[in-house]
C-alpha cells in the first residue's frame, strides 16, 4: 500500500485514479488542481507521500516545474508524471520523475509502475 498525492487539473482523473488505487489498496492523502496548489499542499504536509501523480498541463505551474520544486523540497519522493503531451517525456524525466506514463494509460500500468516504486 501507498499513500497518493494526486496533481491534475481534470476533477474525473482525480476520482478515478482515487477510487481505483483506494480499491487496490492504496490511499489518497491529497490531491491538488494546479502546480501552484501541488507545491503549497506538499509544503505543509507532515509526512510527505510515497507516490506522486503529476499531470503536465495546467493552470498555473505545468508539471515539469512542479517537479522540480516538489523534489528542491524532498528529493526522495517518486513522481509518476502521467499527460497526453508525449513530447514533455524527456523533459518530464530530466526533471526528475521516475516514470511517465502517456494517457491514456491502462490503470494497470499505473499500478504496476507504483508497486514497483515501493518495492525499490
Amino acid at each position: 500500500m501507498a499513500t497518493i498525492f494526486i496533481v491534475d487539473d481534470e476533477p474525473m482523473l482525480h476520482e478515478l485514479y482515487g477510487d481505483i488505487l483506494e480499491i487496490s489498496g492504496h490511499e489518497i492523502v491529497a490531491d491538488a488542481y494546479d502546480g501552484d496548489e501541488a507545491v503549497e499542499i506538499f509544503k505543509t504536509m507532515n509526512e510527505p507521500p510515497e507516490v506522486v501523480i503529476m499531470d503536465h498541463r495546467m493552470p498555473g505551474k505545468d508539471g515539469i516545474e512542479t517537479t522540480k520544486e516538489i523534489l528542491e523540497i524532498n528529493p526522495d519522493i517518486k513522481i509518476i508524471f502521467a499527460s497526453a503531451d508525449v513530447s514533455v517525456k524527456d523533459d518530464a524525466l530530466a526533471s526528475g520523475a521516475c516514470d511517465f506514463l502517456s494517457k491514456p494509460f491502462a490503470i494497470d500500468d499505473l499500478l504496476a509502475e507504483i508497486e514497483e516504486m515501493l518495492a525499490e
